[in-house]
This record gives C-alpha cells, sequence and structure tokens, in this order.
C-alpha cells in the first residue's frame, strides 16, 4: 500500500547534536533518506542576529550525500531568540536573527522556514505576548517574500508557550497576521498533547499546512515510529485523503536517542518503508 514517497520523510539532525554535520549526513544517507530539515543549531551550523556560517560549504556536503534541503528551521526554543520576545532588544535581535535564518533557507535552496509563536511572560498579558508575536511574524513574511520563503508555523505545547498551543490559536495567529506566505505546519506531538486530531488540523486548514513534524508520542515525546501510541498508518491515510504533499519532518527531540542516533533512523525509516513502493 502506497501512502507515501520516500523524498517526503525528512531526516532531521536534532538528535544529532552531539555529533558532527558530517556524520549527520553520512548518517541519513545510509539510513536511507532523500530528504532533510535542517536544524540550524550548534554544532551543525553557527547563526546568530549578525551572521552566519559559510552556507556553500554546508550545501556541497548535503549534495555529496545525495540529499536535499526542503525545510530549514532555525533553532526557536533552546537559545535565545524566539517570536514573540518581550524586551526591544531581544526583540530586535531575534529578528534579525530569523531574517538571517530567511537567507539561509534561500542559499540551500529550500522554499520553506519553520516558525512558531514564541512565548510570553507570565506575568504579563497574554494580549501584549500575542501583538508582539503579529508584529514579529507579520514583519517576517514581508522579509521572506522578497526571498520566495514561505513560513510554516506549527503550534507548541502548553508547557512551552501561552500563545499558538491549540488549532483555534492558529487560525487566529494567521488572520491577524494576514499574509499569504504564512502557513501551517502540523505536529502531531502537540496536535496529541492539545487532544486534536491530524483531521482537525486538516480540515480547518487543507492545503495551508505545508509541512509536518510527524512523530510518534504518548501524546508526548517526540518518538521514533514504533516507540509511541500513535497510528501511522492512520496518521498517513488521514493526509493522503486531504492530498498533502508535503514532508514528514523527524523532529526527534527525546534525549534517549542522542547516543546512537543512526540505529534509531534506521528502524524509524524501516516504519515509514512499509508503505511506499
Amino acid at each position: 500500500m502506497k501512502l507515501i514517497d520516500r523524498e517526503q520523510v525528512a531526516g532531521m539532525n536534532i538528535h544529532y547534536m552531539k555529533y558532527s554535520l558530517d556524520y549527520f549526513l553520512a548518517a541519513q544517507e545510509r539510513a536511507g533518506f532523500k530528504t532533510i530539515e535542517l536544524w540550524g543549531g550548534i554544532p551543525h551550523i553557527f547563526m546568530d542576529s549578525v551572521d552566519y556560517e559559510d552556507t556553500k560549504a554546508i550545501a556541497s556536503k548535503i549534495k555529496a550525500h545525495n540529499l536535499e534541503v526542503k525545510v530549514f528551521t532555525p533553532e526557536n526554543c533552546t537559545y535565545q531568540y524566539q517570536f514573540a520576545a518581550a524586551k526591544p532588544w531581544a526583540f530586535k535581535k531575534s529578528k534579525e536573527y530569523f531574517k538571517n535564518g530567511i537567507r539561509i533557507a534561500s542559499e540551500l535552496g529550500c522554499k520553506i522556514m519553520q516558525c512558531n509563536s514564541g512565548w510570553g511572560y507570565l506575568d504579563e498579558t497574554r494580549k501584549d505576548a500575542w501583538d508582539r508575536c503579529v508584529e514579529m511574524l507579520s514583519d517576517l513574511c514581508d522579509f521572506a517574500k522578497e526571498y520566495g520563503i514561505e513560513l510554516a508555523m506549527e503550534s507548541l505545547r502548553p508547557e512551552e508557550s501561552d500563545l499558538v498551543t491549540r488549532l483555534e490559536d492558529a487560525e487566529k495567529m494567521l488572520k491577524d497576521v494576514g499574509r499569504d506566505n504564512l502557513k501551517v505546519l502540523a505536529d502531531t506531538t502537540a496536535i496529541g498533547v492539545a487532544g486534536e486530531t491530524l483531521e482537525d488540523w486538516f480540515k480547518t486548514f487543507g492545503d495551508k499546512i505545508i509541512h509536518t513534524h510527524f512523530v510518534d508520542g504518548n501524546p508526548y515525546g517526540h518518538l521514533i515510529w514504533g516507540d509511541g501510541s500513535r497510528n501511522m498508518q492512520k496518521d498517513l491515510e488521514v493526509c493522503q485523503k486531504y492530498g498533502y504533499k508535503g514532508c514528514f519532518g523527524q523532529e526527534i527531540t527525546d534525549q534517549k536517542y542522542f547516543k546512537d542516533p543512526l540505529s534509531h533512523d534506521i528502524r524509524n525509516m524501516e516504519m515509514f518503508e512499509k508503505y511506499m513502493n
């Protein structure tokens, strides 16, 4: 039963953060990936609000391993840069950082940069943080349009944000930003934690969903498929039902995978291969 093409499964490098970029790329080729979603975190790529490393060298390495970058995901949860930064200086520097992410995406030849809502302080009003996020995403969308880049916004878990954590939040943020290049990233972990379904998101957003973080969970976890309780076949059938042609990003973040990420990626790909011709 063919529900997915190999090129749609996008390996990701977060769980390779204790290895070099070279090791990650070789591992993806060995595991059978053709596509990657590149996480812009150290040690794999250096970027900040001022500068970033030579993307030509990175692109050359990616090509040498017969891989293609379809999505660029600048680090935005662990480091100091986020989409609703409160201090004016942090807001300014965050914007410059994400603009560099857009430039990197363009130079690597991909058309999508991941984003989210960021988060506000718990001792401020949600509206204040919401308004900052709307301003940030609006400005970034305008900048990204010059490069032909779309921003794919995912929802976060309540532990991560007080802004976009549910489907209706995502719907309102898209409306408030009002830019045609702000699209949707459906994250199965955040969706599961919210008690929602992948079908709920496709019914609401349809072809505005241009990317997914398509991972297993309980519902928490960002797990390798088979290590959680999601039904891969049913999730893939939903994606096929709504004509989804984007990538299935493997955002694996549980630290139990960090020591030997290749072995876990191999068995993860084996789960996907059941639904490829």
